[in-house]
């Protein structure tokens, strides 16, 4: 795909305005809101839930070539790194690579 310089240069301007806008509405806006308060209480309820539901989704019914391994192997990967993330004193990234780690044994031992 050969795009011209501008229409590249405009594509990246128009995507950073486009980001920059809400970011900085965001900054301005939130200034009174209490980080305690119930609509940051709300906002952490509803993004965890969402991520809760979309990795549930990709286990479950997953995309691409994930779909070619077996729904126990994903499901016992998911429980390596769902008890390697509690273990390791709830460190995301801990628990992202023993899931990893999971799938790639699984794979290496021809289950």
């Amino acid at each position: 795909m050969n795009l011209p310089h501008d229409v590249m240069v405009y594509i990246l301007v128009a995507g950073i305005a486009a980001t920059a806008m809400w970011r900085v509405a965001g900054v301005v806006l939130s200034g009174g809101i209490a980080e305690d308060g119930w609509v940051i209480a709300l906002a952490k309820a509803v993004s965890t839930a969402l991520v809760a539901g979309l990795i549930s989704r990709i286990v479950v019914f997953p995309p691409g070539a994930l779909a070619d391994v077996s729904l126990l192997v994903r499901l016992g990967a998911f429980g390596v790194g769902v008890g390697i993330f509690f273990l390791a004193r709830r460190h995301m990234g801990v628990g992202i690579l023993a899931g990893t780690a999971g799938l790639m044994a699984s794979h290496l031992l021809g289950l």
